[in-house]
């Protein structure tokens, strides 16, 4: 197993999982400042778009954090960290993944690119407030759904809770979740696992 990573980026997410299942893997740190990751051979052998996280299984190349979440989590399903296939909590698993990264994470990065990322010439300050009503829109249903919970789905931590957590941390870090307490506190109890501190060790609180 091997991970391709640099801090601060979602490589966070799939070093954090395999942290918390205790697994063998070689981290391959990519220096993006001194573009590693657009080297032809880093194209060629780990990501044609020249990004992190790729990971590597057995020589097979894997792109999409999400994905790496997914499969490590089925991977390795004694160590409990994905719901059983066919259950109950199996469907909500796959719902509270595809709401992270279909109608949440969107709302972020747009944000994050019309308030920081992009040349200032290049921001749309209506763009940012749109992101944010839609983010505040999104979060209340996730913050309703946690309602004081500790887990994202059924009764035991989870890749779900992995990918949501590491999100939100995100999402804290550019002010988004300041009116949501629930979120604050669910993120802030999933960031103080022993694994998530491993992952995190390189990136800002």
């Amino acid at each position: 197993m091997k991970l391709y990573f640099a801090p601060r980026t979602r490589s966070t997410r799939p070093r954090w999982l395999l942290e918390e299942l205790g697994v063998p893997y070689e981290l391959v740190r990519v220096d993006l400042a001194n573009g590693a990751h657009k080297h032809p051979d880093y194209l060629q052998h780990v990501h044609p778009l020249g990004v992190v996280p790729a990971l590597e299984d057995g020589g097979q190349p894997v792109m999409e954090s999400t994905a790496h979440l997914l499969h490590l989590a089925d991977r390795f399903p004694e160590k409990g960290l994905a719901p059983a296939p066919g259950s109950p909590e199996r469907a909500e698993y796959y719902q509270w993944i595809s709401f992270a990264v279909t109608t949440l994470e969107p709302r972020v990065e747009a944000y994050f690119e019309h308030t920081q990322g992009l040349p200032e010439g290049q921001r749309v300050p209506a763009l940012a407030d749109r992101a944010v009503q839609r983010f505040t829109d999104a979060a209340r249903v996730l913050e309703a759904r946690l309602g004081g919970r500790e887990f994202l789905v059924g009764s035991r931590f989870s890749a779900a809770d992995v990918l949501m957590a590491s999100l939100l941390a995100w999402a804290g870090m550019l002010g988004l979740t300041k009116d949501f307490a629930g979120l604050q506190a669910y993120t802030k109890h999933h960031l103080a696992r022993p694994a998530a501190k491993r992952a995190r060790a390189d990136s800002p609180e």
